[in-house]
């Protein structure tokens, strides 16, 4: 041993003591800022959890009691600590108090952590003295919450706090509100600490783009911006950044095109860019080395392919492009993944076989709301690590591999929305399932008995499949983690549930048994005090609503509509405990007089039954938070009391098809509610409209049609800005057209019919260049009034709704829940191929124009032919003259057409023969001369709609033309320029069903055969929107769509065929469609 080491160890116990001694009053000053019990009776408190000293010195040089639930304050005695360099207060519970002063003092400070402890208010100045400070983290867990909970930069701000920090290499301010706008931020930070290398600023409020100037801190590696509002492009600098390894600008309403070079820095293990929808780009070819491993880019408007070079990301482990415009197919590289532990895919446009070969790591799989096809490769069941697979809202088809659900790990398994079949067996189920959806496929067979062995399952859905045969409640018994139970809308009949068993039901909050041929409330409900959603509707329960439905069940939902329910069971129940439910009893046979709602319904719908009594006056004392109530078709009498505009959450107030007599409350167009429609069809309502609409009107639909209204239409009603159907037919409203009604430019749906409005059609002087525009009405019905004068070009000129040719199959109707599928559906009744339909959905594509039964003059308008998307057109029993608009051809969407008594004159326009969908056709009683055009359509209509015609002749008219016209003989002069290919091709397609038809035609085995394939081989080819079925009684049409019906009066002689489908064999001819056609008794 050297002499020198020999000294050093004599000195040792010397040092020692010195040092204890030097650090004992450093010790008291601690203890008495943060005294701990973990830091015991020891005198020295370099021994002390948390606390590091110095080994020479003594001196505390470092102290970390982060996480352990220190409250109160901080002593002021450790800012007599002046020999600490790194302090770490992170994630405690300082009560909300403001950072205290003090800091200045301990200026050998390089390393501050105060963050998540709950510190408020200002930032003291103090902290911008300190000049060694290395890493500052002042984040906060409060981002974006109100300023009185978060730290804030005010006084002193950025630009002061980072003024003296030259030294500084971390800055970590999330959540502290900056409050900055423009790009002062960016200069700040470029000119005060040029030297970071972590800059992160999530949620501080900042708002304003990247600047330029953010440039020259070209050392940096993070970079966080998330919860701001930049509102700008991602510079392309960022790719110059070559020690970049965390990019993370999510939420920050980016826009413009991502640069791809960024991706492609060495660097680079995370990049997040989510929730930015307008932001741009497409995903790289990757290269070799890559280091991402974390790439997240939902929610944002990127597109293109996923790139094979994907397969190259050796080191991913999630990958997260959810709620993009992704498309193509998935490439087999992606199994090459080894590391990939999360892949979120779901809502793009992906498309294409799922790839069999998935990495073999992978936790989490997610790819919901494309277009995959085919089926689910049975290799999935080998992925031995899945516990979450969403493949839910695809095309996805075949049968379920058995073994995806004997996956060990499996947790959550979501098939929703495909088109899987065949059938389950759950006899090898992991017990780790808690989630299985399997609704709305094409699954079939029995619910096997082994559903009582998912023991671990807390969602089960069934619903909406082929499910048969019988499904004992009791199996679910076993199920003791069971918490919602969905089997709906199968061909099932469950059964069971009394209560006979031992075993009781585990405590279900959710329960839907919809459509599944109940004949009886479960009795085992009676013990179910944790439901909250029960759903029994479209089953065969009959007899009294049971009183302990409503004691037992702590419900917010029940649904006990379209049953055969004749009371509820008295004494009605008191729902003065109940909070907020939505209760709908619609579509059975309860009678008396209205139940008592409770208190506080969010949706109460009692329409569809047998309820007799007038409502009560005090009624909006049940309705303090109602968005919906309906009382629609029942025997409701007396007045509508004045205390229902005290429901001032009311969205939707539908009353129709009732005994009401009076006034309409004024007070329902007053402002002070949130009314959005209001339907009192088919009552006796009397008197006026309220004619004080107020300004704040926002109501969409006003349906009064049917009433014993009188007065003029209001002009108030211009107020109602956003109005989208106005129905006043059927009523004894006077006065002449509301041409004010332009000013509302949401209006889809006018109805005026029969009523005693007169005068012409021509608008009022007005200075206003844009006056009588309904740009997008798409049913107006003046029928039957008093109208007069002639049709106005300009008022067809402007209807824009019905020249546009665009197909958007949606409907109009209101959704009056926010975050639910709860919409209401307009109805109106409109003249349709010779009668008065119904129509429960108003599609956006259905346009109507109904002027009959008035006294308009002169010619049709030429404007007419422009209106590509019309459907029915019907200007009948007026005093039309001229001829038949020559075009008329262009309106290619044409399905009825109504000319009849008028006086129109000339022959019938050869173009008629391009309406290929025309299927009513009435020009009766009018001056027509000539030929009967032959071809399409026209070959299928009877003799009936062209009669009292003098000057027709030809087929189907008894009356033999003379000679052949040259007109009716041949096509007019533009159509001679033929298209050869057309033609021939035409002759060969003619020809081969020629022979077909033929055959058929003496055939008689093979007309009854042909009578019963042919509706089943257009079900399978058209649209489901053109078919109406047709009973063999005429009485009523049931439309295709789920919830459309039509509803027609029984005709006394015959039943007309609404969109007829059916080729029948008429006068020794085969035609699509006869104006006589009978509906066919097969």
């Amino acid at each position: 041993m050297s002499s020198r080491h020999l000294l050093l160890f004599h000195l040792l116990p010397l040092l020692c003591s010195a040092a204890l001694t030097a650090s004992r009053p450093q010790c008291s000053s601690l203890n008495a800022s943060f005294a701990s019990p973990a830091w015991g009776l020891s005198a020295d408190c370099c021994t002390w959890a948390g606390v590091a000293c110095d080994p020479l010195t003594g001196l505390i040089t470092g102290l970390d009691l982060s996480n352990r639930s220190i409250s109160g304050s901080v002593g002021a005695s450790l800012f007599q600590l002046t020999s600490l360099r790194t302090i770490n207060l992170a994630y405690n519970l300082f009560d909300e108090i403001p950072i205290p002063s003090g800091f200045e003092n301990l200026r050998n400070l390089t390393h501050l952590n105060l963050s998540n402890s709950g510190f408020s208010g200002q930032i003291p100045v103090g902290i911008a003295r300190l000049t060694k400070l290395v890493s500052l983290d002042l984040s906060t867990f409060y981002l974006n919450e109100a300023a009185n909970l978060s730290l804030k930069l005010d006084d002193p701000d950025l630009a002061t706090l980072l003024s003296n920090l030259t030294n500084l290499r971390e800055l970590y301010l999330d959540g502290v509100n900056i409050s900055k706008s423009g790009t002062e931020w960016c200069g700040t930070l470029a000119s005060s600490v040029p030297g970071l290398t972590s800059l992160s600023l999530t949620g501080c409020s900042i708002a304003g783009p990247i600047d330029s100037r953010l440039s020259k801190i070209s050392g940096l590696s993070v970079i966080r911006l998330d919860q701001n509002q930049l509102n700008c492009r991602v510079p392309d600098y960022f790719a110059n950044f070559t020690s970049l390894r965390v990019l993370r600008l999510s939420s920050c309403g980016l826009r413009g095109e991502f640069p791809k070079s960024i991706f492609g820095l060495s660097n680079l293990t995370d990049v997040e860019l989510s929730n930015n929808p307008l932001l741009s780009g497409m995903l790289p070819d990757f290269p070799e080395g890559s280091r991402v491993k974390n790439l997240v880019i939902k929610e944002t408007n990127f597109s293109g392919q996923l790139p094979d070079s994907i397969g190259k990301m050796k080191f991913l482990s999630r990958l997260d492009l959810s709620s993009s415009r992704f498309s193509g197919q998935i490439p087999a590289s992606i199994g090459k993944l080894t590391q990939l532990v999360s892949l979120d895919l779901s809502v793009n446009q992906f498309s294409g076989r799922i790839p069999s070969a998935m990495p073999p790591r992978i936790s989490d799989l997610c790819f919901a709301h494309n277009a995959f096809n085919e089926s689910i490769p049975s290799s999935f069941g080998m992925l031995l690590n899945l516990t979450k697979v969403d493949l839910s809202n695809n095309s996805l088809s075949g049968p379920i591999p058995a073994s995806l659900f004997a996956l060990p790990p499996l947790q959550q398994l979501e098939l929703n929305l495909n088109q899987l079949s065949g059938g389950i067996d759950f006899s090898n189920a992991s017990d780790q399932l808690g989630i299985v959806d399997l609704s709305n496929n094409e699954l079939a067979g029995e619910i096997p008995k082994s559903v009582s062995k998912l023991s671990g399952i807390k969602i089960l859905s069934l619903a909406w499949n082929n499910f048969s045969g019988i499904v004992e409640l009791d199996w679910f018994r076993y199920l003791k983690n069971l918490s919602s139970l969905d089997l709906s809308y199968n061909r099932l009949t469950v059964q069971g549930g009394d209560g006979n068993s031992s075993l009781s039901f585990p405590a279900i909050s959710t329960l839907k048994l919809a459509s599944c041929n109940l004949t009886q409330v479960p009795s085992f409900l009676k013990s179910q005090d944790q439901m909250n959603y029960l759903d029994l509707s479209n089953n065969r329960i009959g007899g009294s609503i049971p009183n302990w439905i409503w004691k037992s069940m702590n419900l917010n939902y029940l649904n006990l509509s379209l049953n055969s329910f004749t009371f509820v069971e008295g004494p009605l129940p008191n729902f003065s405990m109940t909070s907020s439910i939505n209760l709908d009893l619609h579509s059975n046979l309860l009678q008396g007089p209205i139940p008592l709602p409770p208190t506080n319904p969010i949706i109460l719908d009692y329409s569809n039954n047998l309820f007799t009594s007038s409502m009560p006056s005090n009624i909006s004392s049940y309705l303090s938070f109602t968005v919906f109530f309906s009382l629609a078709n029942n025997s409701i009498i007396g007045e509508i009391p004045q205390s229902i505009c005290s429901a001032t959450f009311l969205k939707v107030l539908d009353f129709s098809d009732n005994d009401l007599t009076g006034l309409i409350p004024p007070c329902i167009f007053q402002a002070g509610n949130d009314l959005r429609v209001l339907n009192l069809r088919n009552n006796k309502l009397r008197s006026i409209i309220p004619q004080n609409i107020s300004r704040g009107c926002v109501l969409k639909t006003i349906n009064l049609n049917g009433n014993r209204l009188e007065g003029e239409v209001p002009s108030s009603l211009a107020n109602c800005s956003t109005l989208e159907v106005l129905d006043l037919g059927n009523n004894h409203i006077v006065g002449s057209f509301p041409f004010w009604l332009d000013s509302i430019s949401s209006l889809r749906v006018l109805v005026l019919r029969s009523n005693k409005l007169h005068g012409p059609l021509v608008a009022p002087a007005t200075d206003d260049a844009t006056s009588c525009r309904f740009p997008v009405l798409q049913i107006i019905d003046l029928s039957s009034n008093h109208f007069s004068g002639n049709l106005p070009s300009e008022f067809f000129k402007n209807l824009k709704g019905m020249i546009s040719s665009v197909q958007n199959w949606s409907t109009v109707e209101y959704k009056y829940m926010q975050f639910s599928a709860s919409y209401y559906q307009d109805t109106v009744t409109v003249a349709i191929k010779g009668m008065d339909l119904d129509l429960v959905k108003i599609l956006t594509i259905f346009t109507s124009i109904d002027l009959s039964n008035n006294g308009f003059v002169g010619e049709i308008p030429e404007e007419i032919v422009n209106f590509r998307s019309l459907i029915v057109l019907n200007l009948s029993h007026n005093a039309l003259t001229g001829q038949i608009p020559r075009l008329v051809g262009n309106l290619s969407q044409l399905e009825s057409l109504d000319l009849s008594v008028n006086q129109l004159s000339g022959e019938i326009p050869q173009g008629l023969t391009l309406l290929t969908f025309l299927s009513f056709l009435n020009l009766s009683r009018n001056n027509l001369v000539g030929r009967i055009p032959l071809g399409s359509q026209l070959s299928t209509f009877s003799s009936t709609s062209y009669q009292d015609n003098q000057g027709l002749c030809g087929s189907p008219l008894s009356k033999q033309c003379s000679s052949p016209s040259a007109e009716a003989s041949s096509v007019s002069s533009t159509a001679t320029e033929v298209n050869w290919q057309f033609i021939f091709i035409g002759f060969g397609f003619g020809g081969g069903l020629a022979v077909v038809v033929g055959l058929i035609m003496v055939w008689d085995t093979g007309k009854k055969w042909y009578n019963r394939k042919l509706d089943w081989l257009l079900w399978a080819v058209l649209p489901p929107s053109f078919w109406r079925l047709c009973d063999y009684f005429g009485d009523r049409r049931v439309g295709a769509e789920e919830g459309e019906s039509m509803e027609i009066e029984r005709w006394p002689s015959r039943s007309f065929c609404v969109f007829c489908t059916t080729l029948i064999f008429y006068e020794d001819r085969l035609v699509l469609h006869h104006v006589d056609c009978d509906c066919q008794k097969r």
